[in-house]
């Protein structure tokens, strides 16, 4: 009975009971890693304050280390600790970071005197860095190991097992990504916090930490049901001192004197046995084709960049769902689940039928040529979204607008250039843009009457005079209106303007906007797009409550009180900044090309690599195929560093030209470059090995071939 216990816990339904606690880790990780690179950009741009590009740079500059770090991983768990040490090594370093990364997010850490931002940025960003390099290190370092270790728990007749096991472990990474980019930007789109009300990255970034938490702890109680391999030596340290002998020897045998041999790696034929150098030839040859790669990996990876940043000018308003920007990027992974299955039963077998040699390197040049027509479809959305975006003053600029609350017209002069204008009663101008040398007052005109307004362009360089022709006179007042961008993550900005003859008290929501004067103008206020919120408007012994319009997503608007009693409230909306009107879902196009491209691209990479390394090397070139990735972030950062263009549609145009340019590269080696089977080329080894040993050694060929006979 005991027996029988031990088998039950040791199998379950065929398989080794162990895979299912590293399933159940590499879901957990997952979860983390992808839920907190969701809300990275944004955490860079709206909490630490930094501009678009640099937290691109920031971004791209972590996501190359996490794509690095696999190489010393793999070089500790096979030269070092073994995979399971390692792993569980590196987990609690990236556990550590991870909590790191949700500490750094804590506003109130540093908020002394509770205004709502932090007073020692400096702090937040030592700790940011601080937790994604040790994010990178964990995450990058198990990265080769899982994987290998769970193919480690089946026996030599479970190679079915084996197989549905990479499926399910497939499976489990696209799980994780896909539920953590649902899930974090929701957690980071509420508010929390001790002294002041702000966006909660604590809790978007504690969530990973903890779901990495319980990775580590469940990855470590499945301990006593592994088998674990002991490490065996590097075969890519190996690699690196073949190549590196060969390269010395020849120099060292420059000379015309010395023949020349068949191939440059025919020179560590001293040192090393020809059955390494012919492996080590054949993964060169496939890693030479790998160079053209990175420029894909430049594209694809700016999803949670760039095209992240793209959707917070955006309206993601769905009907009953309010899409975050930064939850855009589950696009990929949903397109991923339907596009393959698909891919493999309907469109490549239709391919073949149309009797077409669609090879893997023409799959993998159709997936780069697809990105780029996936960036192509982003530069067209760019170039809708900035025809919708506000124009604000450069330095050296003022801009200025007109609200007349009277009921007649008024003249305006713009000194000292003498520009003149008429503003219509209950009219408003559009923002006028000045040079600052070129507006130093304005003067209002009511007929006979006027008033001037001196313009400070000290404080702020965008304006709102409001004027109103009253009994006692000119009444106007003049508010800086200190805005250079548009609302963050399409919040609405709201002011409001008294045209009563007596002073009010304004409240919207929960948010007081106080005692405001005749012709006064409050200050701007944060509010959540799409919403309505109540207004009460108490004048004297009056009390007005009205429902608020839907304001849309990122825009600012000012409401002019021009009537409060109990029967009639009226309300006039004048908008400052236009909405954010591009739809969100104008972003699923260059989704789907760009998830397209990576189907054919990344799982058709992986396949022909496999199939083309030897037995003992497909960690080299799977190493060889994370590096590509890694180099394609910094290509990123140099591109968009030496392209120094203004404008983002033109930057896209860039990249997708530079991927064509590429592709057109590629397609060339791949037409050049001839397949092999590397287990033909190391059974024909075997042979010469064989024939070499029986030259040496006739009587041990004897006795094996009497052996035989025997049986």
């Amino acid at each position: 009975l005991l027996a029988r216990n031990e088998g039950f816990f040791a199998n379950c339904f065929g398989y080794p009971l162990s895979i299912f606690f590293i399933v159940i880790n590499e879901f957990c990780e997952r979860f983390s890693y992808y839920g907190m690179r969701a809300v990275l950009v944004l955490y860079f741009k709206y909490f630490l304050r930094w501009d678009d590009n640099f937290s691109t740079a920031i971004y791209h500059t972590f996501v190359a280390l996490c794509y690095l770090t696999p190489i010393l991983g793999a070089l500790i768990a096979d030269s070092w600790l073994g995979k399971f040490k390692t792993i569980v090594s590196l987990s609690i370093v990236y556990t550590i970071g991870q909590a790191v990364m949700a500490v750094s997010s804590i506003n109130d850490m540093t908020d002394q005197n509770r205004d709502g931002n932090p007073d020692n940025i400096a702090v937040h960003i030592a700790l940011s860095m601080t937790g994604l390099i040790l994010i990178a290190l964990g995450t990058g370092g198990i990265k080769p190991c899982v994987s290998a270790f769970g193919g480690d728990q089946f026996e030599e007749h479970q190679e079915k097992q084996r197989s549905r096991f990479f499926s399910i472990f497939y499976l489990s990474i696209n799980a994780g990504s896909l539920i953590s980019t649902i899930i974090t930007p929701i957690l980071r789109a509420q508010e929390c916090g001790i002294h002041s009300r702000q966006q909660c990255y604590p809790l978007a970034f504690g969530v990973p930490a903890a779901l990495m938490a319980v990775s580590l702890i469940v990855f470590i109680a499945g301990s006593g049901m592994y088998r674990k391999v002991q490490p065996q030596g590097n075969i890519m340290v190996q690699v690196c001192k073949c190549i590196g002998f060969a390269i010395k020897n020849r120099f060292r045998h420059r000379s015309k004197e010395y023949p020349k041999r068949e191939h440059w790696l025919d020179w560590a034929s001293e040192k090393y046995d020809k059955r390494l150098i012919a492996q080590t030839k054949m993964v060169l040859k496939v890693l030479f084709l790998y160079i053209p790669l990175p420029m894909f990996w430049a594209l694809f990876d700016q999803q949670g960049s760039r095209w992240t940043l793209q959707a917070t000018t955006m309206d993601g308003d769905f009907g009953a769902l309010q899409i975050q920007p930064d939850q855009m990027q589950t696009v990929n992974p949903i397109l991923i689940i339907i596009m393959v299955p698909v891919v493999d039963a309907v469109i490549y077998p239709l391919i073949q039928k149309c009797k077409i040699n669609f090879t893997p390197l023409r799959k993998i040049t159709v997936g780069m040529f697809l990105a780029g027509l996936a960036f192509i479809a982003a530069a067209l959305v760019q170039v809708q979204i900035d025809k919708t975006l506000p124009v604000f003053p450069a330095a050296g600029q003022t801009q200025i607008r007109i609200i007349n609350l009277g009921n007649s017209n008024a003249d305006v002069t713009f000194l000292p250039d003498l520009q003149n204008m008429t503003v219509l009663p209950m009219e408003s101008t559009n923002y006028r843009m000045f040079e600052t040398s070129q507006l130093k007052s304005v003067i209002i005109n009511f007929g006979n009457e006027n008033k001037s307004e001196i313009i400070d362009s000290t404080s702020s360089n965008t304006h709102t005079v409001t004027i109103k022709n009253a009994a006692t006179g000119i009444v106007s007042s003049l508010r800086s209106d200190n805005f250079t961008s548009k609302p963050e993550e399409g919040k609405n900005l709201i002011r409001f303007v008294n045209n009563l003859p007596q002073t009010v008290n304004i409240t919207m929501g929960d948010t007081d906007f106080g005692i405001l004067e005749e012709t006064s103008i409050s200050n701007y206020t944060l509010f959540p797009g799409g919403r309505t919120d109540d207004i009460v408007i108490v004048a004297d012994s009056t009390n007005c409550t009205v429902t608020s319009e839907a304001l849309g997503y990122g825009g600012a608007y000012t409401i002019i009180i021009n009537e409060c009693s109990e029967d009639v409230t009226q309300l006039r909306y004048v908008e400052d900044i236009q909405p954010n009107t591009v739809h969100m879902a104008w972003q699923i196009p260059q989704y789907f090309l760009l998830t397209c491209g990576e189907v054919v691209f990344s799982v058709t990479g992986l396949e022909f690599s496999y199939s083309q390394a030897p037995s003992n090397m497909k960690s080299v070139l799977q190493a060889g195929w994370l590096l590509t990735v890694a180099v394609g972030n910094i290509i990123v950062l140099i591109v968009a560093g030496a392209s120094k263009l203004s404008e983002q549609w033109a930057e896209y145009v860039l990249f997708a030209a530079l991927l064509f340019v590429v592709c057109i590269i590629f397609a060339v080696m791949a037409y050049f470059y001839t397949y092999t089977d590397p287990s033909e080329v190391e059974a024909q080894l075997d042979e010469e090995e064989k024939k070499k040993q029986i030259k040496q050694d006739p009587d041990l060929y004897g006795k094996e071939s009497e052996a035989v006979s025997r049986m």
